[in-house]
């Protein structure tokens, strides 16, 4: 598979171009910079405007073979012995700045403060490093002016986490190691870190997290709760509930399909179907327990969902039996996890069956979450 550079690479390069092409009078197409992993980024610049006080280049992003909304966007940077207002950059100072297309913070939490553009904080070190670099080179002691833009930039967050985490106008500018490896599980993780960073930031004690957006439509319904405000911890159950106790949280209410959920009913903490998918044998083992007979338990093992399955099992009058079985195993391996470090409560549901069973704990502290959030934001 083959890797891709990110938004912060690339405008890394374009800074340290667009700086050696300022400097030193002389015009560049390419471009070579170190990521934070090692490995070279050798960039092309296409759109070169070169002035006297001023230059801007730009750099195509390629995210490789990762599916990345951004691959394809252009990261522009321009750089300038002045100050947008005309002014004179104090001698040794690198300026960074955000212009169109590139986020600005709304809201507290994340890895830059309310009001700065969202070129997160390795970007803006390897911005610096290789700024400095073009200065020591050519021997420049003064500062210089960065401003870093994405032409359709808002367009493209439109279909990102930013307006959701309160990043208004366009994309962050990201990257911890400067490339993209293909369908990287540490870019969700990112995510999710990010996510419940500004939770707490926000001043929530207690949090719901919930694998995705499905049973969206149920969670209103019954509860009154949009289910679009949980921390999407996709696979990672586990992972995150690390997160949650380094943050210091008091509770988290997990709250998802049977589909994934079954899965936390053996101890399994990362629920892809690449590390481990035995939903049917998981439900066997409880519905034999709950007393379903072997014929229909048969029957389970060849259904093709777990929605299937529980018609198999509420078809044999077992489906209560069932659902306490499965929730305390649930909670057994929940509780475990969490090692008292934080309380946890699970909500379990299908979007045919609607609620399939809870923990003793789980309304109430729904309700307790959604009041400390009346009480944070209204």
């Amino acid at each position: 598979m083959r890797i891709g550079f990110t938004t912060g690479s690339c405008a890394a390069a374009a800074a340290k171009a667009a700086a050696f092409m300022l400097l030193s009078g002389k015009k560049k197409t390419q471009i070579t910079i170190t990521t934070p992993k090692g490995i070279d980024f050798c960039a092309e610049l296409v759109d070169i405007h070169r002035e006297k006080e001023w230059v801007s280049c730009a750099v195509q992003k390629d995210g490789g073979d990762d599916p990345d909304v951004t691959t394809g966007a252009y990261v522009y940077a321009t750089v300038s012995i002045r100050t947008l207002e005309g002014e004179q950059i104090p001698k040794g100072q690198v300026l960074i700045d955000g212009g169109e297309g590139v986020g600005r913070v709304t809201k507290p939490g994340l890895d830059q403060p309310v009001g700065n553009a969202a070129i997160n904080s390795v970007p803006r070190s390897m911005i610096e490093k290789e700024i400095r670099e073009v200065l020591e080179v050519l021997d420049y002691d003064g500062g210089l002016s960065v401003v870093i833009s994405v032409p359709g930039g808002a367009k493209i967050a439109e279909k990102t986490f930013n307006p959701r985490l309160g990043i208004a106008g366009g994309i962050s500018i990201l990257g911890t190691s400067g490339v993209v490896e293909p369908m990287s599980s540490q870019a969700l993780l990112d995510t999710i870190r990010v996510e419940l960073n500004q939770k707490k930031a926000l001043g929530c004690s207690k949090v719901v997290i919930a694998p995705g957006n499905y049973g969206l439509d149920f969670m209103k319904k019954r509860y009154g709760y949009d289910l679009d405000e949980a921390v999407k911890c996709s696979n990672y159950i586990g992972e995150t509930l690390e997160m949650i106790a380094k943050l210091g949280f008091t509770d988290v209410l997990l709250c998802g399909h049977i589909g994934k959920l079954i899965k936390v009913s053996g101890g399994i903490m990362n629920t892809h179907s690449g590390e481990a998918d035995c939903r049917m044998e998981l439900m066997v083992a409880a519905a034999l327990q709950a007393g379903v007979g072997n014929e229909s338990l048969k029957e389970i093992l060849n259904c093709i969902s777990t929605d299937a399955g529980y018609q198999v099992i509420k078809q044999n009058g077992r489906e209560v039996e069932f659902m306490k079985i499965v929730m305390e195993k649930i909670d057994r391996y929940l509780k475990k996890k969490a090692a008292e470090r934080f309380g946890v409560e699970c909500i379990v549901f299908s979007n045919e069956h609607g609620l399939l069973g809870r923990t003793d704990g789980a309304d109430g502290l729904l309700q307790s979450i959604m009041e400390e959030r009346t009480r944070l934001f209204i």
